[in-house]
């Protein structure tokens, strides 16, 4: 045990918490916007499908929010246990923004909610689909503010170093920093992406378990209508956002890149195995000159290698592989979710087939994100915050053996607690709600309809 780095072991074990927790927000941000949907559509058609499905996933969204606040607080702890030098360097910046957080959106979900819950019946509608409403947005408030600090380690502006702590000089450059319209707007069409393969993938199983009542119709088509819309945006998104990334962290470019060597006319790596030992790709299949063509417009545009950064640069593997898992599933996503939107417009009915394709891609949203995620966090080491403070300048002294008993802790719990989570939203969709077709309707044709 005491061969094994403290550092090291530290790094996993948050990147262990916040893996398992960013899994849940991503959820709860988006599904409280698809419920505010399925809410206002009842009140606008009084059609009793619109609140069938809205009641099935508010008990997915509660059990979400549950989980997200649990994990929540495990990665706070660590803050003070394994970072210490994180808060005193920068908690100038970083405590208020976390506060702003509970203050404006985490209080606001958690009062709301129990409308939400238990409200219907014993409040008039309007409240309760206001209640609704103020979930939505506290779930994106709180989003907001995490990400404001999160960009701000990226890219901090709006502060100045007095006595080696960060003072705030201006709020505004603190909150709007250079990467943050990129890095919330990337965040946001994730999680509804996520959140639309969810709710596609959730309800082609409940097909597939002979549930087929309009509320599960209305939840597939409104599901893969909006993962068809949202992957063109998030396409060009995170094409903006690598521009943003490469003006202001061109170490992480050229690790996502596996770019070695400083070079003009940059050659596009589609796959190969970055060896550090070499510092170059071994089996490379690239593109010649299109890395440097959609990086700088240029065909013979110069990029920045590894060999550009001393030992200020990321580890190349890891970021290198998160980035192709990331955009290979956004590539699936988009053919799954253009092909499932067409099928239903030409055809009407979800074929057995497409309903295994979509319930196989419900948690496609989550593989992408963490593999985003990755890219985005190991993409920045050694700094913590970018060009102002180091991971090792911010751990603590926690002896390697504490540390690696705890992640063990972690591992193991976050596992039984995601397998549970799994296995819960499963037996929900195959509970379902009982419907009943109407006599003068053959099923077999009415699969996706009414929607």
């Amino acid at each position: 045990m005491d061969q094994l780095d403290p550092l090291i072991l530290a790094r996993i074990q948050f990147a262990a918490n916040i893996t398992f927790h960013i899994l849940f927000p991503t959820i709860s941000i988006s599904m409280g916007w698809v419920l505010l949907f399925f809410k206002t559509r009842f009140a606008a058609t009084g059609q009793q499908h619109w609140m069938d499905a809205y009641q099935f996933w508010v008990k997915i969204f509660a059990l979400t929010f549950a989980l997200g606040v649990v994990s929540g607080i495990t990665m706070s702890f660590q803050f003070g246990t394994n970072w210490p030098g994180f808060m005193q360097t920068v908690g100038n910046v970083a405590g208020p923004l976390l506060a702003y957080e509970v203050l404006t959106a985490f209080f606001l979900e958690a009062t709301m909610l129990g409308i939400m819950l238990f409200g219907r019946g014993r409040v008039s509608e309007r409240v309760h689909t206001m209640a609704t409403f103020l979930v939505a947005a506290g779930t994106t408030a709180s989003a907001f503010w995490i990400i404001a600090l999160n960009s701000w380690m990226h890219t901090p502006a709006g502060f100045e170093m007095v006595n080696g702590q960060a003072v705030v000089t201006s709020w505004l450059e603190v909150i709007f920093n250079p990467s943050f319209p990129y890095r919330m707007t990337h965040m946001m069409l994730a999680s509804g992406l996520t959140v639309a393969f969810f709710l596609a993938g959730i309800s082609a199983y409940r097909w597939l378990q002979n549930d087929r009542g309009a509320d599960v119709r209305v939840a597939l088509k409104t599901g893969v209508l909006v993962a068809a819309a949202l992957i063109p945006l998030q396409i060009v998104v995170g094409d903006m956002h690598g521009l943003n990334t490469l003006q202001h962290q061109p170490a992480k470019v050229a690790a996502m890149e596996g770019i070695w060597q400083t070079q003009q006319g940059a050659a596009a790596v589609l796959i190969g195995i970055p060896d550090a030992a070499t510092q170059s790709n071994k089996y490379e299949v690239a593109i010649p000159k299109l890395a440097s063509f959609y990086l700088t417009h240029d065909w013979e545009g110069e990029v920045k290698g590894i060999d550009a950064f001393g030992d200020k640069h990321p580890p190349v593997a890891p970021v290198f592989y998160a980035f192709r898992i990331m955009v290979g599933v956004g590539m699936l996503m988009l053919a799954v979710s253009w092909w499932s939107a067409w099928h239903l417009r030409r055809d009407r009915a979800l074929k057995p087939w497409l309903a295994r394709v979509l319930v196989a891609m419900t948690f496609a949203g989550w593989v992408a994100l963490v593999a985003g995620w990755y890219v985005t966090e190991i993409g920045r080491q050694p700094w913590l915050v970018q060009g102002v403070l180091t991971a090792a300048q911010a751990a603590s002294k926690v002896p390697a053996a504490n540390i690696a008993f705890t992640l063990a802790m972690y591992v193991t719990l976050y596992l039984a607690l995601l397998s549970a989570y799994v296995s819960v939203v499963f037996y929900l969709a195959k509970k379902g709600v009982a419907h009943t077709q109407p006599a003068n309707l053959n099923p077999s044709t009415q699969e996706v309809q009414h929607a």
